[in-house]
């Protein structure tokens, strides 16, 4: 015998299906339609490592085996730790690339941060954040070799996909999936 449906047991239960919409790994990138494919070429400053991948096809079908890689590479070089990078920081770095005439080297100067990490360069006094989005697989922070760091912040400001940080001292771009803003 099924249970009539209230509507507070209707609405629980709509909350629950769409929490876990939600969650859901995507498959698919957003609005693309015939897009290029989703490449990288990547090399990580404090492990030497090197990494080309083409982790979403022109379809917008994500590569689960590539994203695992990227992960890998953009893992926290203190501790090793490795986490889930969030897809939207990824096409962020991705549309700057592009942005910037497509398949340029980019080097990593950090990815995902450890929160021992974190509050290694905090007592350090290196002017992060206690709340970084780096701590949660939401940040990078890149240069890219052939063009001038100020070129990288003012074509990452006009996508106005999160937030943009230039650090031009150090002649490198933090980009994010946090809120548009920029420092």
């Amino acid at each position: 015998m099924t249970t009539p449906w209230t509507r507070r047991s209707f609405l629980t239960a709509s909350l629950a299906a769409a929490s876990a919409l939600l969650r859901a790994p995507r498959t698919r990138a957003e609005g693309t339609a015939d897009t290029p494919p989703g490449r990288l070429a990547l090399y990580n400053i404090h492990t030497r490592e090197a990494l080309t991948v083409v982790y979403r096809d022109g379809a917008g079908r994500y590569d689960s085996g590539a994203l695992e890689r990227l992960n890998y590479e953009l893992r926290c070089h203190y501790t090793g730790e490795v986490a889930a990078i969030d897809l939207r920081v990824v096409e962020f770095l991705r549309a700057v690339d592009l942005g910037l005439g497509g398949d340029q080297e980019i080097h990593v100067i950090s990815g995902f941060r450890s929160a021992d990490y974190n509050a290694w360069l905090i007592r350090r006094g290196s002017g992060v954040s206690a709340h970084s989005l780096h701590l949660v697989g939401r940040a990078i922070d890149v240069r890219f070799p052939s063009v001038p760091s100020s070129q990288v912040r003012r074509v990452a400001l006009e996508l106005a996909r999160g937030g943009v940080g230039h650090y031009p001292a150090s002649g490198f771009v933090h980009l994010d999936s946090g809120r548009v803003r920029s420092w």
